[in-house]
């Protein structure tokens, strides 16, 4: 099957770089202050051009969630999970919840992005907010 292999775009690469470092860092709108996710090189909101990279809190709400029960990636063997969750920020992240997992639905628990390695590679993933403490 293969493994996962990330596919960087141009502005990709700084929230990757800073993801390296152990941060997790989205682009901001110069002129309105809006968060962009994916980034790109407008603001949806007003089309400005100018941004800049920003920590961000790494915490938000799961919207969605799915287990997947067939492996598409060796490196990540079924059952797994994917979220959709909504930065306290605004944006929308799609992603893995890794420890405990909620009882029924995962919809409206809080979860905290944690950086973690997967595959000899840097990427983020969610745990329930309070887990970490």
């Amino acid at each position: 099957m293969g493994v996962s292999t990330p596919v960087l775009g141009f502005y990709d690469i700084p929230m990757w770089d800073a993801m390296n470092q152990g941060k997790f860092q989205l682009q901001a709108c110069d002129d309105c202050g809006t968060w962009r996710y994916p980034p790109g090189p407008t603001c949806d909101k007003c089309l400005s051009s100018g941004y800049h990279w920003h920590d961000i809190g790494g915490e938000g709400v799961i919207l969605s969630w799915v287990i997947f029960h067939r492996t598409y990636f060796d490196d990540f063997p079924a059952p797994y999970n994917a979220v959709a969750v909504r930065l306290d920020e605004g944006p929308i992240v799609i992603t893995n919840l890794r420890g405990v997992a909620p009882q029924g639905s995962w919809i409206d628990h809080r979860v905290q992005f944690v950086i973690g390695e997967h595959g000899g590679r840097h990427q983020h993933h969610v745990v329930l907010a309070g887990a970490l403490s």
